[in-house]
Protein backbone atom coordinates (compact mmCIF):
# COMPACT_ATOMS: atom_id res chain seq x y z
CA UNK A 1 0.00 0.00 0.00
CA UNK A 2 1.15 3.71 -1.09
CA UNK A 3 2.99 4.92 2.29
CA UNK A 4 3.26 8.84 0.97
CA UNK A 5 -0.55 10.71 1.46
CA UNK A 6 -2.30 10.67 -1.62
CA UNK A 7 -3.23 13.88 -3.29
CA UNK A 8 -7.30 14.36 -3.80
CA UNK A 9 -8.28 17.01 -5.28
CA UNK A 10 -12.01 18.11 -4.45
CA UNK A 11 -14.48 20.53 -6.77
CA UNK A 12 -17.78 21.24 -4.92
CA UNK A 13 -20.21 23.42 -2.90
CA UNK A 14 -19.29 24.86 0.86
CA UNK A 15 -22.04 26.40 3.04
CA UNK A 16 -22.67 27.01 6.69
CA UNK A 17 -25.51 24.59 8.05
CA UNK A 18 -28.02 26.23 10.31
CA UNK A 19 -29.69 23.11 12.09
CA UNK A 20 -32.31 22.89 14.48
CA UNK A 21 -33.05 19.84 16.59
CA UNK A 22 -36.44 18.31 16.25
CA UNK A 23 -38.21 15.64 18.19
CA UNK A 24 -39.67 14.77 14.91
CA UNK A 25 -40.08 16.47 11.24
CA UNK A 26 -42.54 19.75 10.80
CA UNK A 27 -45.35 18.45 8.36
CA UNK A 28 -45.97 21.50 5.59
CA UNK A 29 -47.49 24.15 7.87
CA UNK A 30 -46.62 22.79 11.09
CA UNK A 31 -44.33 24.98 13.77
CA UNK A 32 -42.89 22.46 15.99
CA UNK A 33 -40.83 23.97 19.25
CA UNK A 34 -38.25 23.10 21.62
CA UNK A 35 -35.80 22.80 19.32
CA UNK A 36 -31.82 22.61 19.73
CA UNK A 37 -30.14 25.46 17.21
CA UNK A 38 -26.81 24.65 16.02
CA UNK A 39 -24.24 26.55 13.13
CA UNK A 40 -21.62 24.30 11.40
CA UNK A 41 -19.22 24.20 8.30
CA UNK A 42 -21.13 22.14 6.19
CA UNK A 43 -21.81 21.86 1.92
CA UNK A 44 -21.16 18.54 0.16
CA UNK A 45 -17.65 19.75 -1.66
CA UNK A 46 -16.40 20.78 1.95
CA UNK A 47 -17.77 18.01 3.69
CA UNK A 48 -15.81 15.62 1.57
CA UNK A 49 -12.34 17.66 1.55
CA UNK A 50 -12.59 17.52 5.14
CA UNK A 51 -13.44 14.32 5.71
CA UNK A 52 -10.34 12.92 2.68
CA UNK A 53 -8.17 15.83 4.73
CA UNK A 54 -8.69 14.11 8.69
CA UNK A 55 -8.67 10.44 6.68
CA UNK A 56 -5.18 11.06 5.18
CA UNK A 57 -5.62 12.52 2.47
CA UNK A 58 -3.45 15.52 0.50
CA UNK A 59 -6.61 17.34 0.07
CA UNK A 60 -6.60 20.84 -2.43
CA UNK A 61 -10.50 21.85 -2.22
CA UNK A 62 -11.71 24.22 -4.87
CA UNK A 63 -14.76 26.40 -3.97
CA UNK A 64 -16.63 29.42 -3.98
CA UNK A 65 -17.37 31.79 -1.01
CA UNK A 66 -19.03 35.12 -1.13
CA UNK A 67 -17.28 38.05 0.62
CA UNK A 68 -19.03 37.89 3.31
CA UNK A 69 -18.55 36.98 7.15
CA UNK A 70 -19.65 33.10 6.43
CA UNK A 71 -17.58 33.10 3.93
CA UNK A 72 -14.56 34.21 5.71
CA UNK A 73 -15.22 31.89 8.39
CA UNK A 74 -15.15 29.23 6.15
CA UNK A 75 -11.96 30.27 4.80
CA UNK A 76 -10.74 30.19 7.95
CA UNK A 77 -11.96 27.01 9.18
CA UNK A 78 -10.62 25.30 5.70
CA UNK A 79 -7.36 26.33 6.38
CA UNK A 80 -7.10 24.77 10.36
CA UNK A 81 -7.69 21.52 8.42
CA UNK A 82 -4.48 21.76 7.40
CA UNK A 83 -5.84 21.41 3.24
CA UNK A 84 -4.58 23.52 0.38
CA UNK A 85 -7.27 26.78 0.00
CA UNK A 86 -5.46 28.17 -2.66
CA UNK A 87 -8.29 27.30 -4.74
CA UNK A 88 -11.06 28.76 -2.88
CA UNK A 89 -11.91 31.48 -4.91
CA UNK A 90 -14.37 34.75 -3.96
CA UNK A 91 -17.56 36.27 -5.57
CA UNK A 92 -17.88 39.83 -4.95
CA UNK A 93 -21.85 39.67 -6.03
CA UNK A 94 -22.76 36.90 -4.34
CA UNK A 95 -23.37 35.68 -0.82
CA UNK A 96 -22.13 32.21 0.82
CA UNK A 97 -24.03 29.39 0.33
CA UNK A 98 -26.05 28.31 3.80
CA UNK A 99 -28.56 25.25 4.43
CA UNK A 100 -31.00 25.32 6.80
CA UNK A 101 -31.59 21.35 8.25
CA UNK A 102 -33.70 20.05 10.43
CA UNK A 103 -32.96 16.77 12.64
CA UNK A 104 -35.22 14.58 14.30
CA UNK A 105 -34.81 12.56 16.86
CA UNK A 106 -34.48 9.74 15.07
CA UNK A 107 -31.49 11.22 13.35
CA UNK A 108 -33.06 11.61 9.82
CA UNK A 109 -33.08 14.89 8.11
CA UNK A 110 -34.61 17.45 5.94
CA UNK A 111 -31.84 19.95 4.35
CA UNK A 112 -32.71 23.42 2.21
CA UNK A 113 -29.89 25.12 0.66
CA UNK A 114 -29.54 28.44 -0.56
CA UNK A 115 -26.33 28.12 -2.60
CA UNK A 116 -25.46 31.51 -3.39
CA UNK A 117 -21.52 31.72 -4.56
CA UNK A 118 -21.87 27.77 -5.51
CA UNK A 119 -24.25 28.02 -8.40
CA UNK A 120 -21.05 30.61 -9.74
CA UNK A 121 -18.24 28.52 -9.83
CA UNK A 122 -17.53 28.34 -13.67
CA UNK A 123 -15.59 26.43 -15.79
CA UNK A 124 -13.97 29.90 -16.75
CA UNK A 125 -13.12 29.80 -13.39
CA UNK A 126 -11.01 26.75 -13.44
CA UNK A 127 -8.71 27.66 -16.99
CA UNK A 128 -5.48 27.79 -14.78
CA UNK A 129 -6.10 24.32 -12.18
CA UNK A 130 -4.63 21.67 -14.76
CA UNK A 131 -1.70 21.68 -13.15
CA UNK A 132 -3.51 20.73 -9.37
CA UNK A 133 -5.41 17.95 -12.06
CA UNK A 134 -2.21 17.04 -13.25
CA UNK A 135 -0.92 16.30 -9.65
CA UNK A 136 -4.07 14.48 -8.08
CA UNK A 137 -4.29 10.49 -7.91
CA UNK A 138 -8.28 11.16 -7.69
CA UNK A 139 -10.72 13.96 -8.61
CA UNK A 140 -14.10 14.07 -6.23
CA UNK A 141 -17.08 16.02 -7.57
CA UNK A 142 -20.78 16.27 -6.53
CA UNK A 143 -23.51 17.88 -7.50
CA UNK A 144 -24.27 21.30 -5.64
CA UNK A 145 -21.94 23.28 -8.14
CA UNK A 146 -22.87 24.04 -11.89
CA UNK A 147 -23.11 20.96 -14.12
CA UNK A 148 -21.27 22.43 -16.73
CA UNK A 149 -18.53 22.85 -14.19
CA UNK A 150 -18.96 19.31 -13.00
CA UNK A 151 -18.64 18.16 -17.13
CA UNK A 152 -15.34 20.68 -17.68
CA UNK A 153 -13.49 19.27 -14.53
CA UNK A 154 -14.54 15.10 -15.39
CA UNK A 155 -13.49 15.50 -19.42
CA UNK A 156 -10.03 17.34 -17.90
CA UNK A 157 -8.95 14.83 -15.75
CA UNK A 158 -10.44 12.44 -17.60
CA UNK A 159 -8.29 13.44 -20.85
CA UNK A 160 -5.08 13.01 -18.31
CA UNK A 161 -5.98 9.73 -17.01
CA UNK A 162 -6.80 10.78 -13.87
CA UNK A 163 -9.54 8.60 -11.71
CA UNK A 164 -12.48 11.10 -11.49
CA UNK A 165 -15.22 9.82 -8.71
CA UNK A 166 -18.73 12.03 -8.81
CA UNK A 167 -20.59 11.42 -5.65
CA UNK A 168 -24.05 12.98 -7.72
CA UNK A 169 -25.80 14.22 -5.22
CA UNK A 170 -28.68 16.25 -5.04
CA UNK A 171 -30.27 13.61 -7.16
CA UNK A 172 -30.77 14.59 -11.22
CA UNK A 173 -30.55 13.54 -14.45
CA UNK A 174 -26.85 13.13 -15.99
CA UNK A 175 -25.35 13.17 -20.02
CA UNK A 176 -24.15 10.06 -20.79
CA UNK A 177 -21.27 12.52 -21.91
CA UNK A 178 -20.09 13.03 -18.23
CA UNK A 179 -21.15 9.61 -17.23
CA UNK A 180 -18.70 7.91 -19.44
CA UNK A 181 -15.89 10.22 -18.10
CA UNK A 182 -16.29 9.24 -14.84
CA UNK A 183 -13.77 6.27 -12.85
CA UNK A 184 -16.96 5.46 -10.29
CA UNK A 185 -20.03 6.88 -9.30
CA UNK A 186 -21.41 6.71 -5.95
CA UNK A 187 -25.27 7.75 -5.77
CA UNK A 188 -27.21 7.07 -3.12
CA UNK A 189 -30.95 4.73 -3.67
CA UNK A 190 -32.89 8.13 -4.41
CA UNK A 191 -30.08 9.21 -6.81
CA UNK A 192 -29.81 5.66 -8.61
CA UNK A 193 -32.89 4.88 -9.05
CA UNK A 194 -33.35 8.65 -10.99
CA UNK A 195 -30.20 7.91 -13.14
CA UNK A 196 -30.57 4.42 -13.95
CA UNK A 197 -34.37 4.31 -14.61
CA UNK A 198 -34.62 1.40 -12.05
CA UNK A 199 -36.26 1.83 -8.91
CA UNK A 200 -33.68 0.55 -5.80
CA UNK A 201 -35.66 -1.06 -2.57
CA UNK A 202 -32.99 -4.00 -1.77
CA UNK A 203 -30.22 -5.47 -2.99
CA UNK A 204 -31.68 -6.78 -6.55
CA UNK A 205 -33.05 -4.14 -7.36
CA UNK A 206 -29.61 -1.85 -6.66
CA UNK A 207 -27.95 -4.46 -8.36
CA UNK A 208 -29.88 -3.94 -11.77
CA UNK A 209 -29.49 -0.23 -11.20
CA UNK A 210 -25.92 -0.76 -11.07
CA UNK A 211 -25.69 -2.68 -14.74
CA UNK A 212 -28.06 0.17 -16.29
CA UNK A 213 -25.65 2.49 -15.12
CA UNK A 214 -21.86 0.69 -16.38
CA UNK A 215 -24.21 0.12 -19.69
CA UNK A 216 -24.34 4.09 -20.12
CA UNK A 217 -20.35 4.49 -19.50
CA UNK A 218 -20.02 4.38 -16.17
CA UNK A 219 -16.54 2.23 -14.93
CA UNK A 220 -17.38 1.31 -11.68
CA UNK A 221 -20.74 1.78 -8.98
CA UNK A 222 -20.98 1.61 -5.52
CA UNK A 223 -24.06 2.47 -4.65
CA UNK A 224 -24.91 3.70 -1.29
CA UNK A 225 -28.08 1.54 1.05
CA UNK A 226 -27.57 3.54 4.61
CA UNK A 227 -28.11 0.99 7.26
CA UNK A 228 -28.05 -1.82 5.34
CA UNK A 229 -24.46 -0.71 3.98
CA UNK A 230 -23.01 -0.42 -0.21
CA UNK A 231 -23.32 -2.12 -2.93
CA UNK A 232 -20.57 -2.41 -5.59
CA UNK A 233 -20.65 -3.37 -9.33
CA UNK A 234 -17.65 -3.89 -11.32
CA UNK A 235 -17.00 -5.58 -14.74
CA UNK A 236 -20.66 -7.46 -14.37
CA UNK A 237 -19.91 -8.54 -10.53
CA UNK A 238 -21.62 -7.07 -7.28
CA UNK A 239 -20.63 -7.17 -3.60
CA UNK A 240 -22.89 -6.39 -0.61
CA UNK A 241 -20.73 -4.80 2.34
CA UNK A 242 -22.40 -4.30 5.45
CA UNK A 243 -22.91 -1.25 6.94
CA UNK A 244 -21.96 -1.63 11.01
CA UNK A 245 -24.59 -1.27 13.68
CA UNK A 246 -24.64 1.88 15.75
CA UNK A 247 -26.97 4.07 16.71
CA UNK A 248 -27.55 7.65 14.88
CA UNK A 249 -27.78 10.70 16.54
CA UNK A 250 -27.48 12.46 13.06
CA UNK A 251 -26.85 11.27 9.67
CA UNK A 252 -26.25 14.62 7.72
CA UNK A 253 -23.17 14.39 6.84
CA UNK A 254 -22.67 10.41 6.76
CA UNK A 255 -22.47 9.96 2.75
CA UNK A 256 -20.17 12.73 2.67
CA UNK A 257 -18.02 10.96 5.20
CA UNK A 258 -18.57 7.74 3.19
CA UNK A 259 -17.10 9.34 -0.01
CA UNK A 260 -14.25 11.46 1.28
CA UNK A 261 -12.91 8.04 3.06
CA UNK A 262 -13.42 5.79 0.13
CA UNK A 263 -11.21 7.88 -2.55
CA UNK A 264 -8.45 7.98 0.22
CA UNK A 265 -8.12 4.17 0.49
CA UNK A 266 -8.17 3.70 -2.97
CA UNK A 267 -5.63 6.55 -3.83
CA UNK A 268 -3.69 4.76 -0.89
CA UNK A 269 -4.33 1.51 -3.08
CA UNK A 270 -6.92 -0.43 -1.19
CA UNK A 271 -8.97 -2.45 -3.47
CA UNK A 272 -12.76 -1.48 -3.71
CA UNK A 273 -13.95 -4.00 -1.34
CA UNK A 274 -11.44 -2.57 1.42
CA UNK A 275 -12.08 0.74 0.89
CA UNK A 276 -15.86 0.42 0.93
CA UNK A 277 -15.38 -1.11 4.45
CA UNK A 278 -12.72 1.83 5.21
CA UNK A 279 -15.28 4.37 4.36
CA UNK A 280 -18.04 2.14 6.21
CA UNK A 281 -16.29 2.34 9.28
CA UNK A 282 -16.02 6.35 8.56
CA UNK A 283 -19.58 6.82 8.22
CA UNK A 284 -20.86 4.95 11.08
CA UNK A 285 -18.72 6.76 13.37
CA UNK A 286 -19.57 10.12 12.05
CA UNK A 287 -23.58 9.16 12.04
CA UNK A 288 -23.49 8.76 16.25
CA UNK A 289 -22.52 12.57 16.53
CA UNK A 290 -24.42 15.84 16.04
CA UNK A 291 -23.39 18.07 12.75
CA UNK A 292 -21.69 17.81 9.53
CA UNK A 293 -17.77 18.54 9.79
CA UNK A 294 -18.54 18.13 13.45
CA UNK A 295 -18.91 14.51 12.58
CA UNK A 296 -15.82 13.58 11.13
CA UNK A 297 -13.66 11.11 12.25
CA UNK A 298 -10.03 11.26 12.36
CA UNK A 299 -7.89 8.39 10.96
CA UNK A 300 -6.79 7.41 14.17
CA UNK A 301 -10.39 6.80 15.51
CA UNK A 302 -10.12 4.17 12.15
CA UNK A 303 -7.28 2.94 12.83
Amino acid sequence: MNTQRPNILVVGSTNTDMVVQTEHLPRPGETVLGGTFLMNPGGKGANQAVAAARLGGEVVFVCKTGQDLFGQNTRQILKKENMDTTCVLLDDEQPSGVALITVDEKGENCISVASGANAHLLPEDLMTIHEVIEKADIVLMQLEIPLETVEYVADEANRMGKMVVLNPAPARELPESLLSNLSMITPNETEASLLSGVEVTDEASAVEAARALTKMGVKRVVITLGSKGALSFVNGKSELIRALKVKAVDTTAAGDVFNGALVVALAEGQNLSEAIRFANKASAISVTRAGAQASIPNREELD
